[in-house]
């Protein structure tokens, strides 16, 4: 081989490796190029993240929405946003104040034992009822009474709703729907949550005649026509003046009515004998 010929094929092959570090080099650009978008997308997808949480946790809760809406009252009520309540022979001349909160388990217990000796007297006139709901155990007040959204579930609020949905058809469908949620083939346990479910509160509405397969009532469950009332309801509760600080609790003419050790009667034959104290009082 000449040396030129030698000389040349040292050359081409120079050139040939140059040519291939060139092509190397810009085969790395690319790739240093697309790991920096790619880091720099996942950088945005994380601080994207991060910004719809705070934005999610800071988005006010369906019921937080619902304590600035209007009050839409149900029928058969009266007084501020229609929280008061009062069913009975309008001729009964005294009126049994009941506290209660439909997740109460002690209300359920008062329910299912003394209930039917309270509705026999109700229909008998002996008295009206007035009825304060509060949802107390779905989440603690404040200080002003004011409610605090959500801490322990939403049955409470939601079952109270639905209340009203049934009040809007009938003060008896009130009533029946109110037994029928405290019964103890409905009742949920204080540590469970059901009453959120509306497709809860409407199976067992499904077990009164007046509010069996009645659409109005389902769609007043379903949209929460009756939502703000039930806030309103709670703050009555939360605000009352005749010192109650638990459910059940019942009052007439201003005094408590309870056993002698301070609570609410749980017995018919203990209610009898307080109500008929309270009556002649």
């Amino acid at each position: 081989m000449s040396k030129r010929n030698s000389q040349a094929s040292k050359t081409a092959a120079r050139e040939k490796l140059r040519l291939e570090r060139e092509r190397q080099a810009k085969r790395d650009k690319i790739k240093r190029q697309g790991i920096v978008a790619g880091s720099l997308v996942a950088v945005l997808a994380i601080a994207g993240g991060i910004g719809y949480a705070v934005v999610q946790n800071n988005k006010p809760s369906q019921w937080e929405a619902v304590a600035s809406d209007k009050v839409v009252a149900p029928a058969n009520t009266t007084g501020k946003n229609g929280t008061t309540v009062v069913v009975g022979k309008s001729t009964a001349k005294k009126t049994l104040k009941l506290y209660e909160d439909p997740r109460c388990p002690i209300c359920a217990s008062f329910e299912q034992t003394v209930g039917p000796t309270v509705t026999k007297d109700l229909d008998a006139g002996k008295f009206k009822i007035q009825y304060i709901g509060g949802t107390f155990l779905d989440g603690d007040s404040d200080k002003n009474g004011k409610i605090q959204i959500g801490s322990r579930g939403e049955g409470s609020k939601n079952a109270m709703s639905a209340m009203g949905a049934a009040l809007n058809v009938s003060p008896e469908a009130f009533l029946q729907y109110k037994s029928a949620l405290y019964s103890a083939k409905y009742h949920p346990e204080e540590t469970t949550d059901k009453f959120k479910s509306d497709d809860y509160l409407i199976k067992v509405a499904n077990t009164v005649d007046a509010l069996k397969n009645n659409t109005a009532f389902q769609n007043d469950v379903k949209k929460g026509t009756y939502d703000a009332w039930a806030l309103a309801m709670s703050e009555t509760w939360n605000t009352n003046k005749d010192g109650v600080t638990g459910t059940p609790s019942l009052v007439m003419d201003g005094k408590k009515i309870t056993t002698s050790d301070g609570n609410a009667p749980m017995t018919a034959a203990d209610f009898t004998t307080a109500i008929d104290a309270a009556l002649k009082a």
